[in-house]
């Protein structure tokens, strides 16, 4: 019993260490994902900084629009192949392999004959047949093939063309997309400057109405107008943080970013330039006239095409292979030959074919034509933009030099206590109604010159 006694405490202790390391395992299985999680939620999203080029670049590789319209060309591509193949040799083959009696009255052979040949019943014995063959088919002539053919690479024309507008179409957004989160950012910046400006002239207040200048209203006052700017402020910063989310929405890339732009809204010298000239300029370079061009040249092949099924048309058809009642016994066999088809009625059908394809033609011409009417409107609209938002920026950059004089004026009065400050709180929403002009009048010029190089077919150019 003396010597049982140790055994057991050792053996009790090492129970005990096995149980506190399973419960040790079992709490860092638990506790280290979530400090893995928590770590990664603490981690702070990867910031993403972009100037206008980098984000054209980006919405080039990644818009859904321009991803969709390059499966757009892989298909029109594929339905070219497929129109060609009908012009080029269909060649099978097939093996087979039948066993099969034959009712040789059906054939005509009246039952005396047959008795003569040895027969007894009409029905033949069963038997085997092996065939193997290769088939050919080659269309010789046929101008209904070949103007489809030609109408499906037309097709393909088209969608390389309307890919490319599309992708203008999506340079010219980004772009836009882009100068609204920089009129956010500045009109956030504008905000800020109002926040400092409100509290030097709260301070301002506090301090005139302590040597007795100044009196409560004053004090009030000014309060009153910094908290109208902490609102605004918020409704800027939120403005600025929707036109961004806009903007990735635009660009294809993921929302977990943080998304930092690097150009900011710019004034820049731009040549005057006369609409005769922009308008040369969008009828050489517009894509999408050269898209409606090809549109109208697929429509007339297309017209072509259906037309030309009433003309007569060759193929040859050919076959060769061997056949017997057994595989060693199997002889070659072949025949070749020529045939004419001839359309002579079909119901009406081509006719209807044809009025509808005609009908594709003329809306085809009726939309060319509208086109050019939208261009020559899209360019003289962009022109006179671009002239009154570069007018509209020389008067907001006066007009905020004039309201800072304003403030200097108002705020040296009031210091010298010959006014209230209403004349203060009034020059600065003056100030702050200033730097909104210039802002909005520097979005519109930069907007301005996106739309007129759109309208002129040159965006490569100020990207």
């Amino acid at each position: 019993m003396t010597r049982l006694g140790p055994c057991r405490v050792i053996h009790m202790s090492a129970r005990s260490i096995l149980i506190s390391f399973l419960i040790m395992v079992i709490g860092l299985a638990v506790l280290v994902p979530e400090a893995l999680r928590a770590a990664e939620q603490e981690l702070p999203p990867p910031e993403l900084r972009l100037s206008l080029h980098d984000a054209i670049q980006a919405a080039i590789d990644n818009n859904v629009n321009v991803r969709l319209l390059r499966e757009r060309i892989a298909a029109a591509q594929s339905a070219a192949n497929t129109s060609l193949g009908a012009l080029l040799p269909n060649v099978s083959g097939h093996a087979s392999w039948r066993n099969q009696t034959i009712n040789l009255a059906a054939f005509g052979l009246p039952q005396d004959r047959l008795g003569a040949l040895g027969l007894s019943g009409s029905v033949t014995q069963p038997f085997d047949v092996y065939d193997a063959r290769a088939s050919l088919v080659q269309n010789i002539f046929s101008l209904s093939l070949i103007q489809r053919w030609r109408a499906a690479k037309s097709g393909v024309e088209v969608a390389n063309l309307e890919a490319e507008v599309t992708k203008r179409d999506v340079m010219a957004t980004v772009g836009l997309l882009y100068m609204e989160a920089t009129r956010g950012a500045a009109a956030v910046k504008a905000r800020q400057a109002d926040m400092e400006l409100s509290l030097q002239l709260l301070k301002l207040a506090q301090d005139r109405r302590k040597a007795g200048v100044a009196t409560g209203l004053d004090v009030t006052r000014e309060e009153v107008q910094l908290e109208n700017t902490r609102q605004r402020l918020l409704v800027a910063d939120n403005d600025h943080e929707s036109a961004k989310l806009n903007l990735i929405r635009a660009l294809g890339i993921d929302f977990d970013v943080r998304l930092t732009l690097t150009d900011e809204l710019a004034f820049v010298k731009v040549a005057s330039q006369a609409p005769s000239d922009a308008l040369l300029a969008a009828r050489e370079n517009r894509t999408e006239l050269k898209a409606q061009i090809t549109r109208q040249k697929l429509a007339s092949l297309s017209l072509s095409s259906v037309a030309s099924e009433r003309i007569p048309s060759v193929s040859l058809n050919g076959d060769y292979g061997w056949i017997g009642l057994k595989p060693d016994e199997a002889l070659a066999t072949r025949s070749i030959g020529l045939m004419l088809s001839v359309p002579i009625f079909d119901g009406g059908q081509r006719e209807g074919r044809i009025s509808e394809t005609r009908s594709r033609v003329r809306q085809e011409s009726i939309r060319m034509e509208d086109l050019s009417d939208q261009i020559t409107l899209e360019v003289r609209h962009a022109l006179l933009t671009l002239d009154s938002s570069t007018q509209q920026v020389s008067v907001a950059e006066k007009g905020i030099e004039l309201a800072l004089k304003e403030l200097t004026f108002a705020r040296d009065r009031f210091a010298a206590g010959l006014a209230t400050n209403i004349e203060v709180t009034n020059a600065q929403t003056s100030v702050a109604r200033a730097r909104d002009n210039l802002i909005e009048a520097l979005f519109r010029f930069n907007a301005s010159r996106i739309n007129l190089a759109r309208a002129k077919g040159e965006l490569e150019q100020i990207f």
